[in-house]
C-alpha cells in the first residue's frame, strides 16, 4: 500500500491515492511504500520518473555503496532501521530516495519508526514539512528506537547480573540458561550497534551535501552526537556481557572443581580401610589373627578409625567445603 502525504497548514496530512488526479503535486512531500507490489512499484517509477528500484544485492557494506547520487540533484540512501521490541530486535533495509523535492521511503516490511511518523502526520502532530528534514527526522527516530532497545538490554542484564553475582545461579541447567541469555543479549547488542553504524553512515552522507542549511546541519550533528554517545553505551554493554559470561563460566568451573575435589578426598580417605581389608584378606597359614576371637571386630573398628581420622583432618583443613 502506498501512502501519500502532502503539506497542509504547516503540517503533513495523508492524501487518498484514489484522488491522485486532483492532487496538486507541488504540495506532495512524502511517499511511503511498505511492501510495494510490482504494480505499485511500476506506478512509482512511471509517475515520478524514479530510477530503477535497487535491490539488496547491489549494495555492500562500504558507505559509498550504500549512498548513490545520480547527479540530477536526487539522493538515494539504503539504510537499516531497527524493528521489533521486547528482546526481539532485528534490522530491515529501507531505501530513502530524495527525488524532485519528494521523499520516498521503500521497504519490504513494516517499520515501526516509519509507521509512528505516519500516525503523527495523520494526527497533525508533526511540523516537519520539508522532505530533507523528514529524512533526518526518520533517521533520528531510528536512533531513539535504538536507545530504547539498549535500555531494555540494560534492564534484562540487571536481572541476570543479580542472579549470577549473588550466587543464585543454581545448578548447571540454570547456568546454561544464563549463558544462553547472555549470548542472546550480546547478539541483540551487536544488531543495535550495526544499525547505529548504518544510520551514522547515512547521516554523514547527508552532512556532506552542499545545499544543507546551517539549522539542518546542526540537527544532523546532534543526531550524530547521540549516535556517538550510544556507541559508548554499546561498548560498555559488550564489556559487561563478556564479564557476566566469564563470571558464569567461572562459577560453573568452581562447581565442577568442588565435585572433583569431593571425589578426590573420598578416594584418599578410603585408601587406609582398603589397605587394612587387603591385609586381612590374605590367606597365609602363619597369620596370628586368623584364630583370634576378636579379629573380625578389631579389623572393622580399625577400618572405621582409618576413615574417620582422614575425614576429620580434611575437614579441619577446610578441604571438604
Amino acid at each position: 500500500m502506498i501512502h501519500l502525504f502532502v503539506r497542509h497548514d504547516n503540517h503533513l496530512l495523508e492524501f487518498d491515492r484514489e484522488s491522485w488526479a486532483e492532487l496538486d503535486q507541488s504540495t506532495l512531500i512524502w511517499v511511503d511504500a511498505p511492501s510495494p507490489t510490482p504494480e505499485e512499484q511500476q506506478w512509482l517509477i512511471d509517475t515520478f520518473d524514479l530510477p530503477k528500484l535497487f535491490s539488496d544485492e547491489e549494495f555492500g557494506i562500504e558507505a559509498s555503496a550504500r549512498i548513490v547520487e545520480p547527479g540530477d540533484g536526487s539522493i538515494q540512501i539504503s539504510s537499516d532501521f531497527l524493528i521489533g521490541k521486547k528482546q526481539s530486535y532485528a534490522t530491515a533495509q529501507v531505501q530513502l530516495v530524495l527525488h524532485r523535492n519528494i521523499l520516498f521511503t521503500l521497504h519490504e516490511v513494516e517499520i515501526g519508526v516509519i509507521r509512528l511518523m505516519r500516525l503523527r502526520c495523520m494526527n497533525t502532530r508533526t511540523s516537519v514539512i520539508e522532505p530533507l528534514d523528514l529524512m533526518v527526522e526518520l533517521l533520528g527516530m531510528d536512533v531513539e528506537h535504538s536507545a530504547d532497545a539498549l535500555e531494555s538490554i540494560y534492564a534484562e542484564l540487571k536481572v541476570v547480573s543479580d542472579a549470577i553475582l549473588s550466587k543464585r545461579h543454581g545448578n548447571s541447567a540454570d547456568a546454561a540458561d544464563n549463558i544462553a541469555l547472555i549470548a542472546r543479549q550480546e547478539d541483540l547488542n551487536g544488531t543495535i550497534r550495526l544499525n547505529l553504524m548504518e544510520t551514522h553512515r547515512a547521516l554523514s552522507a547527508l552532512a556532506r551535501m552542499p545545499m544543507l542549511s546551517k539549522p539542518r546541519r546542526q540537527r544532523i550533528d546532534r543526531v550524530l552526537s547521540d549516535i556517538d554517545s550510544l556507541d559508548g553505551h554499546s561498548s560498555f554493554l559488550f564489556d559487561k556481557l563478556n564479564f557476566l559470561m566469564d563470571a558464569t563460566i567461572s562459577f560453573v568451573n568452581i562447581s565442577q572443581t568442588n565435585v572433583v575435589k569431593i571425589f578426590s578426598v573420598a578416594s584418599v580417605a578410603m585408601l587406609p580401610p582398603t589397605l587394612i581389608a587387603s591385609i586381612y584378606g590374605m590367606n597365609f597359614e602363619k597369620m596370628p589373627e586368623l584364630t583370634w576371637q576378636f579379629g573380625y571386630p578389631f579389623s572393622i573398628v580399625l577400618m572405621v578409625i582409618s576413615v574417620a581420622v582422614p575425614f576429620y583432618y580434611f575437614n579441619r583443613k577446610g578441604w571438604l567445603k
